[in-house]
């Protein structure tokens, strides 16, 4: 079932997913090194997810949270 409202074990990845992403962004902007072995673990969260057409579903929202949304970089939506 692709739907987070129905399926609480997905809605749990893509928070996750999304909450990885904003850390990934986080320690990339602070050139930590540790940014990377965060980016790893944001796309095997991801994998966890089926997809739809050719991207993981909910990858609008996840994208956005690795490229700083969360800090307002980049426009929401």
């Amino acid at each position: 079932m692709k739907n987070f409202e129905t399926n609480a074990v997905m809605a749990k990845i893509q928070g996750l997913s999304v909450q990885v992403g904003e850390l990934f962004s986080d320690l990339y902007a602070s050139n930590d090194s540790q940014a990377e072995h965060a980016l790893e673990a944001y796309k095997s969260l991801r994998r966890l997810l089926p997809l739809d057409g050719d991207r993981h579903i909910g990858a609008h929202a996840a994208h956005a949270a690795t490229q700083g949304a969360h800090l307002g970089w980049i426009p929401k939506g």
